[in-house]
């Protein structure tokens, strides 16, 4: 067998391979003489077909069949002897494929990039300092309380949080549009789950009153023929209903898993989640700003082939996410809609694992065990869900994955320039959520003064 490699572009290769006529001819005689044993045809016993007849009925598909059995074969081959780590499948197509002339094909293939790894060195982090306060604390139970809420009819007229029941029927001029339109529609107003301006004009209204309402479609909305229209909604206003809080008693306590100690341990319990979830959000804050700068450090080439794979997994997250049903079919969803987030994650990856690797870091059985029961903390019973991840290689492999990621972004921030800034609650959660390039602190604050 012969071997050549040309190379294409810094992932790209074409593999040149020449297999020896005699050894493709040999493999298709020998499966033709199988053949031969088994094969029904009218007028012959089985197994006393002549060859003949076997070659002029079976070659084609038989050669077809030895050609892509020893292509593959081949392939392996070539990359082993080659040194070459694909990433992903090859397109393996045949040059010359005729009998008693050596068989010729190419495989072309994406590889994985070489990195020379760079530091992050200079870049600068800011990294969030959170106190969660007592007024963060009654805030929290505060939403709590919102969140299970009732409501009760009122005879006022509505005003913002409060709830309408209503139809409506939307027009584009004096032609209703389709979808425009519900009975019994429960909105509260000021959720933002319509139109913008559409809730606004439904203040001040009453049960039993009928409205016009006219707004614009956001041009980016996403049915294309609405988007930037103006539009007039018919509204009938059936009842209008106020939000009544739940009491923070015994009986609203227990919903929250606490037994005993009232309302100092309710809060004490709060004020336990909250500061998980802020020292999560840091943890996040910092790791998006670390993985941003070694991206912009290390810009490398990335496959094709690993982008899709990627892209394939965040539409079956997706679809889950959306309730779409396992039978959906994700290929409907557009790869766009991915593609960016793929190839940044996909880019990560590959810089974390030659982080990993440049640096030799692993993480110990106990050092497993550790996070594994700081995850199950979050748990009513933690120590079911301990025995569950350490009784799975699967899980385990997760768990350490993510502590190699930690240890490596842990190392990486030893090289940053880090700024410590003091952030509420609410902004830390926010900062950890922004995509970068945004100004998450000054969103933050801008949120926190909407809310004031």
């Amino acid at each position: 067998m012969q071997v050549s490699v040309e190379t294409t572009s810094s992932i790209e290769r074409r593999v040149k391979v020449q297999v020896p006529a005699a050894e493709v001819d040999q493999a298709v005689a020998a499966r033709l003489q199988d053949t031969a044993k088994n094969v029904r045809l009218n007028g012959f016993r089985q197994g006393k077909v002549p060859m003949a007849v076997v070659r002029q009925r079976f070659g084609g598909q038989v050669r077809n069949e030895v050609v892509g059995e020893l292509m593959r074969e081949r392939y392996v081959q070539a990359i082993t002897q080659e040194s070459l780590n694909p990433a992903g499948y090859p397109a393996i197509e045949p040059t010359v494929n005729e009998s008693g002339k050596d068989l010729e094909f190419v495989a072309t293939l994406e590889i994985y990039p070489e990195v020379e790894l760079k530091g992050i060195e200079g870049a600068e982090v800011e990294r969030p300092q959170v106190e969660i306060t007592d007024a963060d604390v009654e805030q929290m139970i505060d939403t709590l309380r919102k969140q299970n809420a009732s409501w009760a009819e009122v005879e006022r007229a509505a005003a913002d949080g409060d709830q309408v029941t209503i139809d409506f029927q939307g027009f584009l001029g004096d032609e209703p549009f389709e979808g425009g339109s519900a009975e019994g529609h429960q909105l509260v107003l000021g959720s933002n789950s319509f139109i913008p301006g559409f809730e606004a004009q439904l203040e001040g209204a009453k049960a039993g009153e009928e409205k016009e309402i006219k707004v614009t479609f956001p041009e980016d909305y996403q049915a294309e023929h609405l988007a930037g229209q103006e539009a007039t909604f018919k509204v009938k206003v059936h009842t209008v209903s106020g939000q009544e809080l739940p009491e923070v008693n015994e009986e609203f306590i227990k919903q929250f898993g606490v037994e005993e100690g009232g309302v100092e341990a309710f809060q004490a319990e709060v004020r336990k989640n909250m500061t998980r979830e802020a020292a999560q959000a840091v943890e996040n804050r910092v790791k998006q700003q670390v993985l941003e700068a070694l991206k912009q450090a290390n810009e490398i080439e990335v496959p094709q082939a690993l982008i899709q794979q990627e892209t394939d997994g965040l539409k079956r997250q997706a679809a889950q996410q959306f309730g779409l049903g396992e039978d959906f079919d994700v290929s409907q969803l557009p790869n766009e809609l991915f593609a960016d987030q793929a190839k940044s994650r996909v880019q990560v990856g590959l810089l974390l694992a030659e982080v990993v690797k440049v640096n030799e870091l692993d993480a110990s059985d106990d050092e497993i065990k550790a996070k594994v029961e700081e995850l199950a903390e979050q748990y009513q019973d933690p120590q079911q869900v301990v025995d569950y991840y350490l009784s799975n290689e699967q899980l385990k492999s997760q768990v350490k994955s993510g502590l190699l990621e930690e240890k490596a972004v842990e190392l990486l921030l030893g090289q940053a320039k880090v700024e410590d800034v003091t952030m509420s609650y609410e902004q830390a959660l926010a900062a950890a959520n922004q995509q970068p390039g945004d100004d998450a602190e000054a969103d933050a604050e801008e949120d926190a003064d909407a809310k004031a």
